[in-house]
């Protein structure tokens, strides 16, 4: 299963003095099993893409096909969407409102039409997923767990549903570095385990780096980019000039290139870039 999203065009109201072309021609495509970055500044259209994504909005023109199911459609059954595809907003601990952690992962499957048992076999799964134990934590209240904690209940609350599509706003925003990585680590294993399209919105350009196959740069409005991490970050002048930086360790071995170091490769992880330098360092000692 894949994604195509074609000619995409969503302009909020539409025939008023105040309208705003939202998305603007957008078109790429996703294959399956791809995890995918989203990068772009606040207002470049990135949110009013994955609500499309999620069918939550429909666009002005253009269409969206998942397998071979066109979300756009308005003949599209909207439970058959949200079967198909989960969306973890900015914050999705406020989402949470059941009286139990178990009740409130469960919640989604039910409402999909499961019984009461697959709805928490499927929680269950879940919860061990984002590293939590069910049998420890499920029947405490999800509103007296720790941050990360509230965070890791509510995108398993999602993937209980077991969608084939999970797109995540920003998951990490608002916690500290440790639960930051914790949390990136919880989203890679769900994407390895279920092998489904994950699709991550962020401003860290890092976690683009570390976890994307392919990455989409959106500007105000419009796909300036598409291309893998490398291919994105070798661009340094395009992104800069619409406010974007390069990963922190990426950009200190281009600036090491520039200042006359012969390291060669694309480096964006910290171990590497910390042989490449000891290399490069221990090549200079012997000349």
């Amino acid at each position: 299963m894949g994604i195509s999203v074609e000619h995409l065009t969503h302009i909020y109201n539409p025939g008023l003095p105040y309208c705003k072309t939202a998305l603007d021609d957008v078109s790429f495509e996703i294959k399956d099993g791809e995890f995918v970055g989203i990068i772009g500044h606040t207002g470049s259209g990135k949110s009013t893409l994955l609500q499309h994504l999620n069918g939550l909005l429909k666009p002005s023109s253009g269409r969206i096909v998942v397998g071979d199911c066109d979300i756009t459609d308005p003949k599209t059954v909207m439970r058959d969407i949200r079967r198909r595809i989960g969306l973890v907003f900015q914050y999705p601990e406020y989402q949470l409102f059941e009286e139990t952690v178990a009740k409130d992962v469960a919640y989604g499957p039910l409402n999909l039409g499961r019984s009461e048992a697959e709805a928490e076999a499927a929680a269950r799964r879940a919860i061990a997923l984002v590293g939590l134990d069910y049998d420890t934590i499920a029947e405490r209240s999800p509103f007296d767990l720790s941050g990360g904690q509230k965070r890791r209940v509510a995108i398993a609350g999602v993937a209980a549903m077991e969608p084939e599509v999970l797109i995540l706003d920003e998951p990490t925003a608002g916690l500290d570095p440790r639960t930051h990585d914790e949390m990136l680590e919880v989203i890679r294993k769900l994407h390895c385990e279920k092998g489904n399209i994950t699709i991550l919105v962020s401003h860290n350009m890092d976690d683009i780096a570390k976890y994307c196959d392919k990455v989409l740069v959106m500007e105000r409005g419009k796909l300036i980019m598409q291309g893998t991490p490398s291919e994105i970050f070798s661009e340094r002048e395009t992104l800069e000039a619409i406010g974007l930086a390069l990963p922190p360790i990426n950009d200190l071995i281009v600036r090491l290139r520039e200042s006359g170091a012969e390291i060669a490769g694309d480096i964006f992880d910290i171990e590497e870039a910390e042989e490449a330098i000891y290399e490069y360092l221990k090549g200079k000692k012997r000349v």
